[in-house]
Order: structure tokens, then C-alpha cells, then sequence
């Protein structure tokens, strides 16, 4: 059985950013965008709700590591990283994950 791989996204809802994990980022943006049930509770009130960031990561365990970081990081440093759309082997050695850690199966 093949693993389907995880993305970690950055969108940009009003001005103000939101960091998730997907199987499918182009369903989860519409989602976001639709307002509805489905939507994040964060995403739900904005009028405008853009994909700033996304990268393909691997495995859940890896994508989870890597939002829970990303989350943590000041404003600044998401818009840098946004502005310098790194690989997924660049984004998960800035965020301190190793690289071996995003491919399905890892970990097990």
C-alpha cells in the first residue's frame, strides 16, 4: 500500500497568515475560501484568503513536525520564507527536521 504524501501550506487570509497540513492542497484552499463547515475557524471571516506557501513534505508524522515549527515562527520569518519559497529539503532543514523524516514510511 502507497502512502499519499502531505503538504504543509501558508495562506494568507486578510493580511494575516495561516499554516496547515493537507493531502490535497487545491481542495483544502477551496475549503478555506468556501467559508463553510469545512473551513478553519480562522479562515471563516475573511473576505479574502490567498496561497502563499506550499510544499510537498511526506509523510503526516513529518508535515505535523513541520507546521507545529512553522507556527511558531515570528511573522517576519514566515514572509521571508514565503519570499524565498524553499525546497522541501531546505524548509525542513531550516525548521530543524531532518530531510529522511518528510518520506512516507520514515519513522516507523
Amino acid at each position: 500500500m502507497t502512502e499519499q504524501a502531505w503538504w504543509i501550506y501558508l495562506l494568507d487570509c486578510d493580511g494575516r497568515l495561516y499554516t496547515g497540513i493537507t493531502l490535497d492542497p487545491q481542495r483544502r484552499l477551496s475549503e478555506h475560501a468556501s467559508g463553510g463547515r469545512r473551513a478553519a475557524r480562522f479562515t471563516r471571516p475573511a473576505r479574502s484568503i490567498t496561497l502563499r506557501y506550499c510544499s510537498v513534505i511526506g509523510s503526516r508524522s513529518a508535515a505535523l513536525r513541520a507546521e507545529h515549527r512553522l507556527r511558531r515562527l515570528p511573522r517576519a520569518k514566515k514572509l521571508a520564507l514565503i519570499a524565498e519559497a524553499p525546497d522541501t529539503d531546505v524548509l525542513l532543514a531550516r525548521l530543524g527536521i531532518g530531510a529522511d523524516a518528510g518520506a512516507p514510511g520514515a519513522g516507523r
